[in-house]
């Protein structure tokens, strides 16, 4: 029997013409002889490919992208892969060679930062190791001037609390911002694109959300008592260690000048 026709007997898939292509690799062949064997044996049956290879990194999906990190920068590539209908490659190509972005403690930031970013870690930074009032505000000398009161010889001077939370769009709208200044509460602005520095994701939502993991709740508002719960449970001892790791890491961002460090 001749060879193309017995071939031709057998109903082939890909892994065969895969087994057929490595073999002709193993005998030294060329891809270009590759191809030219499978095209004179199976013709039209050999597999081929018109015209560039088809790609998901179009602008379009990295758009997509872009607008689901920035919505919530806890994304894994499970949940955008499910979100988009395309592969892990893809994403991986868009995240990290379109867009530009690596995860550090769980969240998508930029893989540099400027030296304008890497400035302002730095700058908040100083204002938080120190724990001076004074010292916060002489970096915003008109609120100094607004915080200051009067008080009595021998009376306790009066303190307040200085909120930092971080850069998320809900923190930063115009809505938000105006209810803070209504209720005369003073934030501290957090530096961009700094989850290394932000208790809330290196410590808090870590370690709610470990507790919280395969539990099933029946309505939001049954998902919010429980992380409530587990909040207060959280005991004194671990709340220390937080802000003893808060403070080492204000440091360690010092000392790199602003750059990234690995999650301790």
């Amino acid at each position: 029997m001749h060879y193309r026709s017995f071939i031709r007997k057998i109903e082939l898939n890909r892994e065969h013409f895969r087994a057929i292509i490595y073999c002709n690799l193993q005998r030294q062949l060329s891809q270009q002889k590759c191809l030219a064997e499978l095209l004179s044996v199976f013709g039209k049956e050999a597999p081929h490919q018109v015209g560039a290879p088809k790609t998901a990194v179009t602008q379009e999906n990295v758009d997509a992208v872009r607008k689901l990190i920035v919505e919530d920068r806890h994304l894994t590539y499970r949940e955008i892969e499910a979100s988009l209908k395309i592969s892990k490659t893809s994403i991986q190509k868009i995240l990290h060679e379109e867009l530009g972005v690596r995860k550090l403690v769980s969240r998508w930031i930029p893989h540099l930062l400027t030296e304008e970013q890497k400035a302002a870690r730095q700058k908040n930074v100083y204002s938080i190791v120190s724990g001076d009032e004074s010292l916060i505000y002489c970096y915003e000398p008109k609120n100094k001037r607004q915080s200051a009161v009067w008080v009595s010889q021998g009376e306790e001077k009066k303190t307040k609390v200085i909120r930092s939370r971080n850069n998320a769009s809900s923190h930063t709208a115009q809505k938000t911002r105006q209810y803070l200044t209504e209720e005369n509460v003073e934030l501290l602005d957090h530096p961009p694109y700094s989850p290394d520095l932000s208790p809330n994701d290196f410590f808090t939502f870590p370690k709610i959300k470990n507790r919280l993991r395969g539990q099933m709740f029946q309505s939001p508002e049954e998902a919010v008592d429980a992380f409530q719960i587990a909040d207060l449970d959280l005991p004194a001892n671990k709340w220390n260690k937080c802000f003893e790791n808060w403070l080492e890491r204000m440091q360690m961002c010092i000392n790199l000048h602003g750059e990234y460090f690995e999650k301790q």
